[in-house]
């Protein structure tokens, strides 16, 4: 007979008392997420939702959050998180996504990354550089910013659109002067001692995570979303309080050491999902405001109109 460990019987106690208090339904929940959704990754990997009779649960990857948006709004997945800034690229398109839920700010999870030996030493250097970012991430945001501070505008640098995996190919071989790139690609970067950061999101962007939905799906399983956010926020304490087992799920998911992550969540451990706000659809606002002021969304938008409150 197996004999469970003690971080074993805790978890097995703890996941058994979650799914206890999750109401029935007989539904597929499809849920979108990336290398960078932690809170996710650690949930799936504990297996809480498919625990919870009648729910059956169907995890998409998809390598950003542009692509995992366009997704949602074809109808290929039904939730997904995502950083500030593809919600505000999709709604300019005219999707019919909208927000449900957000976790706490994580300017310290996301950089622009140099070179060591890279003669550039402070933003103002950036002008006329080339710089690896994914098109409509949050990356595309914290180089705005950081632009903003420099005073320098977006026609000063050359951006470079490339996903995450070969923006650091272009990085690595000086295709490229510098890479705005989050976590954990930022962590595993910084692990190999050959880059220097430049500046992160601290003082610049707050790196938001948001979860969106369809509309129709979002208004017709309020009790759902309920349900997956609690299950996320009672999974970010045990991020919290097991940080070496949390990382070593993300490490045997993602396939990055378990150092790394365990770097990753010390400098961000709060993963607690929860209804917008306020305070949070506002900044979200500025945030759009800013990129239709400079021409990289067609048309200014409304973040209000696309928040389903609880």
């Amino acid at each position: 007979m197996m004999r469970l460990t003690k971080p074993g019987r805790w978890l097995a106690i703890a996941t058994l008392a979650l799914v206890a208090t999750l109401p029935a339904w007989a539904q597929e929940l499809r849920i979108g997420y990336q290398k960078s959704s932690f809170n996710l990754i650690v949930l799936k990997s504990r297996g809480v939702l498919e625990q919870k009779p009648g729910l059956t649960v169907k995890w998409v990857e998809f390598p950003a959050g542009p692509q995992l948006l366009e997704a949602l709004n074809a109808g290929s997945v039904d939730f997904g998180m995502t950083g500030d800034t593809p919600p505000l690229f999709s709604q300019a398109s005219g999707s019919k996504l909208v927000y449900v839920g957000y976790e706490p700010a994580k300017p310290q999870a996301a950089a622009i990354l140099v070179l060591k030996a890279s003669g550039i030493k402070q933003l103002a250097d950036l002008k006329g550089r080339r710089i690896a970012l994914q098109k409509g991430s949050s990356s595309h945001a914290l180089v705005l910013r950081a632009l903003d501070k420099a005073g320098l505008k977006w026609d000063d640098i050359q951006p470079a659109y490339l996903a995450p995996a070969d923006a650091r190919a272009a990085f690595e071989r000086g295709a490229v002067d510098a890479w705005a790139i989050w976590d954990p690609y930022f962590a595993a970067a910084e692990k190999t001692g050959a880059v220097r950061v430049l500046a992160s999101g601290e003082g610049l962007t707050s790196n938001q995570t948001f979860y969106l939905a369809s509309r129709d799906f979002a208004q017709k399983n309020k009790a759902l979303l309920d349900t997956v956010f609690e299950a996320l926020t009672r999974n970010s304490e045990y991020i919290e309080q097991h940080n070496a087992d949390a990382a070593r799920l993300l490490s045997a998911y993602v396939g990055l050491d378990q150092a790394t992550f365990e770097q990753v969540l010390a400098r961000h451990p709060d993963y607690r999902v929860r209804w917008l706000d306020d305070k949070t659809i506002a900044e979200q606002q500025k945030l759009a405001d800013r990129f239709a002021s400079e021409g990289l969304i067609p048309h200014p938008v409304t973040v209000a109109d696309i928040v389903v409150r609880h």
